[in-house]
């Protein structure tokens, strides 16, 4: 295979797993059949069994990239320099909501849009959503013991466990957030988190 063949091929797969995850984000999973992606991204459906064996394979490697791309925001955000921990992750919790919105996330909020439905789906893509979001977990826990360190945050529990109770809680204000239709539900989730890591 040709230099040039292996960029095709990469550019072709990348453009039909963007094509899923932004309709997907907004219809979910199941309702989305293959013949939507491929007339929305112009690809034969011959070429999509070239690149995944099945929708569910499609599922995982759409999955596996949103979150690489997700835990590289997040990496950015937690690294803004001229800021301390706290105020990266508060700025990172603010992105969080202007990413989320109900009407429109293009395609950023799909483990909120497919994490319950998916786990019963598949256990494939299951188990590739648990890698993701423990992923995320694992980056603010570790944001979490730094700000504790150079003293712009305080905690009351272990950094794993403070983490992973912020990042439910903001997933099911996510979820709050597109049946209420307002931000309601980020605001309570903003007030929760300055208290819970002691931050005016």
């Amino acid at each position: 295979m040709t230099t040039a063949t292996q960029h095709h091929n990469n550019d072709v797969r990348e453009h039909i797993l963007a094509t899923g995850q932004r309709i997907m984000a907004g219809k979910g999973f199941s309702a989305v059949g293959l013949n939507e992606i491929l007339k929305d991204a112009g690809v034969p459906k011959g070429s999509f069994y070239h690149y995944f064996g099945s929708k569910e394979a499609f599922g995982v490697g759409m999955l596996e990239r949103y979150f690489e791309d997700y835990l590289a925001d997040l990496d950015r955000a937690l690294s803004q320099p001229g800021l301390n921990m706290a105020q990266r992750l508060m700025n990172y919790w603010q992105l969080w909501q202007e990413s989320q919105s109900f009407s429109d996330c293009q395609g950023k909020c799909l483990a909120v849009k497919l994490g319950a439905e998916v786990a019963d789906l598949s256990d494939t893509m299951r188990l590739t959503l648990l890698s993701g979001t423990s992923g995320i977990i694992s980056r603010l826990a570790q944001a979490l013991e730094t700000g504790v360190a150079e003293g712009s945050l305080t905690i009351d529990d272990t950094p794993g466990t403070v983490a992973e109770s912020l990042y439910q809680l903001w997933l099911g204000a996510s979820v709050m957030v597109k049946i209420v239709r307002n931000m309601s539900p980020f605001d309570s989730a903003m007030a929760t988190t300055q208290k819970i890591i002691h931050i005016a």
